[in-house]
Parts: structure tokens; sequence; C-alpha cells
């Protein structure tokens, strides 16, 4: 079992994992050995998830989910595959965390009075600054 957060856990059997050569330097042990780790998880065929924590996933997660409904999260930061998939699955468990967050609403507030004098003095001010640029004796013309 995954914890993804205190009403939330998510078997282990639904997520499948996938290894390959990690990219980028690292000499003769990269070379030979798969450190890189892939988890990959069915949102749509998910038993763990509700349909409105589906489709909560499937609109915060898009960019990071395939046309089939599948989430991918790759790790390759470390040079053992046991610190990759660790990795791997505490990243999958915040990412899955913070989508499903409930987002508090934005109650609209109006701008406060003070605010207003104080941005309308403001302007009376550099309005002032700008007159006082001009040529002397160009006022009476």
């Amino acid at each position: 079992m995954i914890w993804i957060n205190a009403g939330l856990s998510v078997p282990e059997d639904e997520i499948e994992f996938a290894v390959s050569r990690s990219p980028g330097p690292g000499g003769q042990h990269v070379n030979t050995t798969d450190t890189r780790v892939t988890l990959r998880f069915d949102v749509v065929n998910s038993k763990a998830l509700s349909e409105a924590q589906k489709a909560r996933v499937l609109s915060r997660l898009s960019t990071r989910i395939n046309a089939a409904g599948v989430l991918r999260v790759t790790c390759h930061s470390e040079r053992s595959q046991k610190a990759n998939k660790d990795l791997a699955v505490e990243r999958f468990a915040a990412l899955l965390a913070e989508a499903l967050r409930q987002r508090r609403t934005r109650r609209p507030t109006a701008v406060p009075r003070a605010e207003k004098r104080r941005r309308l003095e403001s302007k009376r001010l550099r309005g002032a600054v700008k007159k006082g640029r001009g040529r002397p004796g160009a006022e009476g013309e």
C-alpha cells in the first residue's frame, strides 16, 4: 500500500515499474546498469480512486498523463535503482496528494478606502511633478 493522504491509499498491484539506462554522464557504471525508474499508474482503470477523484487527477495532472490515462513518474537522480524507485514512489504520492487536495474558493473583496486614497494622492503628486517640468512662462500662453 502506498499512502497518499489520510483517506486514500493505492494498492501496489495498481502500480507498474519499468527500469532503463539512466541518461547523462556517469562513466562505466551508468553504461551497464539500469538505474532510471519509471512508475506507471493507470488513473482511468484504478479501483482505488472514485470517479470524482479520477476526474480531478486527470484535469490537474493532464500534462503528465498520456492519452490512455496512464500517469508516468520518472526518477534518475540517484545511482541506485532502489533509491530511484523510492524517490519515484514518494513523488507519485506527493503528486496525487496535491492533485486531490481541495482548493479554497477565492472570496472577492473590495479595495479598502485608504488604499484608494493613497493611490489618488500618489497620482496627484506625480501629476504635480510632471507639471513642474514645463518651460518657465509657458503656462500663460
